[in-house]
């Protein structure tokens, strides 16, 4: 994939669950780092490995189709695994 990977933040924005969002999951430091990631390889890495913690967390089964429809909105593959459909 050539294209930028979109972050992973579907502008929910409320940390809860000790310091991460209920949205995507991230803490306030993740989404600082997936703004420095610039290869498209890495920010796909991060957004596998923010499913694994999605996952392992329960209750964002919401997350997965919002972000494909943010990533469909910018022209981008989404790059999900299905590991967060498994998500409480």
């Amino acid at each position: 994939m050539s294209k930028k990977v979109p972050s992973p933040c579907i502008d929910v924005c409320k940390f809860r669950r000790g310091g991460h969002c209920i949205g995507c999951s991230m803490t306030k430091a993740q989404k600082s780092l997936f703004k420095t990631l610039k290869k498209p390889a890495h920010q796909e890495a991060f957004v596998e490995m923010l499913q694994v913690q999605q996952a392992s967390m329960g209750k964002y089964r919401h997350w997965a189709p919002e972000y494909a429809r943010k990533c469909l909105k910018k022209g981008v593959k989404p790059p999900l695994t299905g590991v967060s459909k498994a998500a409480g």
